[in-house]
């Protein structure tokens, strides 16, 4: 029996990259802002990669090794 899984997502929306990385919303913002966390639009919706969230998971792991 082949279990049917969705696609692995690629794009998410700030209230769920809110969630992913435990953060508020502010937070998510500012980190869009300061370049830290990429982001695209499509339309008038702001989306987060999760090649993007992947990266500033590292970076703050290596930020966590340099301390």
């Amino acid at each position: 029996m082949t279990s049917l899984r969705p696609p692995e997502r690629r794009l998410y929306r700030v209230h769920e990259a809110m969630f992913l990385l435990s953060m508020s919303r502010s937070v998510i913002y500012e980190l869009i802002r300061s370049g830290r966390l990429r982001s695209v639009t499509q339309g008038r919706t702001r989306l987060i990669p999760a090649s993007a969230i992947a990266e500033y998971i590292d970076l703050l792991e290596q930020e966590a090794q340099a301390s």
